[in-house]
């Protein structure tokens, strides 16, 4: 299935990337070879991570971040990509922001 990345979620990487090449140089091209593999493999592997909040969440297998997303009849909708290291009332308040 297609795997489709709302504006929110893509802004979510950039801001992820940002944050780790600012740790060690080369670590944000790492981040996102790392988080575009995780997204590939929702092609294949769409529904059946659990569920929080209605929303999908696929873990990523490399860093703390967590994949949410919804599938639809053609795609596989992600909505956001948060680190998972963040307050959770943060983490509810932004997918309570993200319409269905």
């Amino acid at each position: 299935m297609f795997v489709e990345l709302r504006a929110e979620a893509r802004d979510d990487l950039v801001e992820g990337a940002w944050f780790y090449g600012r740790q060690s140089l080369g670590l944000d091209d790492y981040f996102l070879e790392c988080l575009r593999e995780d997204l590939r493999n929702l092609e294949t592997t769409f529904g059946v991570h659990e569920k929080y909040r209605g929303f999908y969440r696929k873990l990523s297998r490399r860093f703390p971040f967590a994949i949410y997303y919804l599938l639809t009849d053609v795609a596989v909708d992600v909505v956001a990509i948060l680190d998972c290291r963040i307050d959770p009332n943060a983490t509810d308040v932004r997918l309570g922001r993200t319409r269905r």
